[in-house]
Order: C-alpha cells, then structure tokens, then sequence
C-alpha cells in the first residue's frame, strides 16, 4: 500500500473557544454527582482524570455502583445494577477540536439543524435552544439515562420524569444546582444572562460542563506531535517504523486520518458481542448493531465511530465494548478481524463481578446466527504482519501519548459544593 501523507500539526487553532470562567464553573459540575437521580454518581466517575478520561473497564457500571474504574463494583441488595452500560466510556481527548461533528460510538449526537437548534439528537425538537456546542449538547444525554446516571422508576423524580419525556430532566436538575448557594453565585458571575439564581436552567450547566471538557482534556505535546513539528528525533526508531506502518502497509491512516486520526465515519470491525447490548425498542434481540440503530440502515449494520488516537496508550480497554485490554490486541484484531473473532474469549473482557448478569453478559456471544452476522459485515481486509512490525505499530501508538496535558489543567476538585462525595 502506497504511503498517505502526513498530517499537519494540530495546536490551539484547531479548537473551538471556551471561556476558562464557565470551564472552572463547569469543572466542579462534572464531578458533583447533584446531576444524578440518586445523586450517587457523577461524569466524573466513568471519565477519571485518573483513568485517561475514561473508566477502565470494558463495559461501565452506572447508577448504582460503587467505587471507581477497575475497583468499581455493582453495587449490592437493592442498589445492585440492573444491567451494565452497553458500551465502553468513550475518551474525551480533543472534543473540541472544530472539526469534530458527531458524537459518541453511533453518533446519535451530531451537528445539525433539522430541528431547528443546532443538533439532531435523542431529543429530537425538544432540545432546548442556546447550546453552544457539540460537547454540551452530549452532556444533556447521561443524565437522562436510566442506567446511566437518572436511575431506576420510582426511585427518584429525575428517573420519573425520564420515563415521561426527555426534556422534562433538566428543569428537575437545574433547579437542584441553582438552589445551591454556591452554585449559584458561580451563575451569576460567570453568565451575563444569568441576573440571579433563579435564571439558571440546564442550557447554563451544560455549557460550563462543554467548556471544561473543552478546555481540559486538549492534548497535542506527544512525541508524534512534536515529530510532526519538526523535531526528528521526538519519537524513538522504533515508533518512526510503527508511523510508516501505520501511514503505508498496514493501512491503519485509511480510517484514522487527518489531525485527529479519525475519519469520524462509522466502519465494522466484527469486535465480539458481549454484555446488554444496545437494543432498539422493537428489537427483541441482545446485541448491538451500532450506527444502524441511529440510521435504520441496514448497510449502517454494526458500524462504530472510528475513535481519535492521542492518549490511546492511556484509555483502555479498546473498542466500542472494549473488547481488548492491550494496545497489541485491538491491533491484531484489526489486521484480521475474522480470524481474531474466532479465538476471542470472553475472559478478555473487563467486566466487574455481577453473578445475576451472567445469562445476559453472554447471550450475544453464544448466538451462532449473531455471530455469523458479525463476520458477515466486516469493511477491512486482512494485512500480514510479522510480531516485530506489530510491536512498531505499538510502539507509534505509544508515542501518541501527551507530556504534561494528560494530567489536564484543572484537574479533579476536592470537594464540591453540593457537599457530596467525589469521585
């Protein structure tokens, strides 16, 4: 295969503008777990500073958990959870960049205007109006979600009110934000359109949470960055092999293109099926069949969002269920996804102990006819490579790994004013 140039350097031109006022507003929102039914969990909890912005574990425990990525269990009696998140935490990495225009593993969340206020979402035309950008607008959709963050029916007035219409979440959450002293003082000085707490509403909280994200989590200090700026010796010999392997014979830079190595399209891979997957209402069947839940499609079938690379060294496991804990598996897996299919075992996964999920954690994995649809679509075609030029690609991947951004700007507050516990 024919080698791809290079892309240009990304920097700070390539990022949308947040303001650091509502970022600072919006760090201590992220991680206060008022946002949630049971007020038990936060954004914080599956997107750890401490764990590259995600949880570290393949599938994530919601509502009802305890404790933090690989230590994090499901909970227990009464509080125990009712199934496990269908998919992966995604990383937060560069979310800000302009370029970005779809968001999550099937992009349910992307730019544009057919309902009149910026985005085609879940909520459809109930989204409100004055949402600044993509990452707010992603922001509304975790605390709507039953397992997620809202709870179970009857718990709270947040999980009621889901199950009643979307939109009626949010003026729930941000009457229970805006009556916190604290909070809103914070409002008032860092909203012009906010006079007093009483004008707070949900539009305000998740665009201070957008700009924290924004503004958090750029990283483009990566030996691979600074190669691309012109310092030839940034990246060891090694991880200049992996970066023509990747450019040129393993194809790899087919789909993981551009500044941010990623084509933000949607492509099968034939990852294994584990878990609650995520149905559609009319779907009586336990799997996951990605973009085309979105599309209703059928040529969308089981395909994922590619993923932007910077950090991937440091947000495992790997893909839309992560499937893999290794940086050489998922690679394996994509230089032959049939074969790699076949001898996955569900040991591999990272899947906290919860015995009463058992039956449900498999049965996509054991349905024959699930899986032969799996392999059926699959968009890549198998590349040989010896072990060592696998260890290069690695070793690339590992050179995409930031300096001093992965440990964020603002980092994990303390405390926060509700007064509940952070994760």
């Amino acid at each position: 295969m024919q080698a791809l140039e290079l892309p240009k350097p990304l920097g700070p031109a390539d990022f949308l503008e947040f303001d650091k006022q509502q970022a600072e507003l919006g760090q201590l929102l992220f991680y206060d777990p008022i946002l949630s039914g049971n007020r038990n969990i936060s954004c914080g909890t599956c997107h750890n500073h401490e764990l590259g912005s995600g949880d570290g574990l393949s599938l994530g425990i919601g509502e009802g958990g305890e404790g933090v990525g690989t230590k994090r269990t499901a909970g227990s009696g009464d509080d125990q959870i009712r199934k496990r998140i269908p998919r992966n935490s995604p990383a937060l990495w560069n979310l800000g960049a302009k370029e970005i225009s779809m968001l999550f593993h099937d992009g349910r969340v992307s730019i544009s205007d057919v309902y009149g206020n910026g985005f085609n979402t879940p909520a459809e035309e109930w989204l409100p109006q004055g949402i600044e950008n993509i990452l707010a607008a992603q922001a509304m959709f975790p605390v709507t979600s039953q397992f997620e963050m809202a709870g179970n029916p009857k718990e709270n007035e947040v999980a009621g009110a889901a199950h009643d219409r979307i939109d009626a979440v949010w003026p729930i959450l941000a009457k229970r934000v805006r009556i916190i002293p604290e909070y809103g003082e914070m409002f008032v000085r860092t909203y012009s359109d906010v006079a007093q707490p009483s004008d707070v509403n949900i539009t305000h909280i998740v665009n201070a949470i957008g700009a924290f994200i924004g503004l958090e989590w750029q990283s483009f200090d990566s030996p691979y960055d600074l190669y691309l700026s012109g310092n030839d010796s940034a990246m060891i010999p090694a991880a200049q092999n992996g970066q023509d392997l990747f450019f040129g014979k393993a194809g790899c830079a087919t789909c993981h293109m551009g500044k941010l190595l990623t084509d933000q399209k949607f492509h099968a891979l034939a990852l294994p099926q584990f878990g609650p997957g995520r149905t559609r209402r009319f779907d009586p069947m336990v799997r996951d069949v990605g973009r085309m839940a979105q599309t209703d499609r059928l040529e969308d079938a089981y395909r994922f969002r590619t993923p932007a690379l910077r950090n991937v060294a440091l947000t495992s496991p790997y893909g839309h269920n992560g499937a893999y804990s290794t940086l050489e598996g998922i690679v394996r897996h994509h230089l032959d996804p049939e074969s790699a299919f076949e001898i996955w075992q569900i040991e591999q996964a990272k899947l906290p102990n919860a015995p009463w999920l058992n039956e449900v954690d498999y049965i996509a994995y054991q349905d024959t006819r699930e899986r032969e649809r799996l392999k059926s679509n699959i968009d890549i075609q198998p590349v040989e490579l010896s072990d060592a030029e696998v260890a290069e690609i690695v070793a690339f991947l590992n050179a995409l790994t930031g300096g001093t951004s992965v440990k964020g700007r603002l980092g994990r507050p303390e405390n926060v004013p509700s007064g509940l516990a952070v994760d």
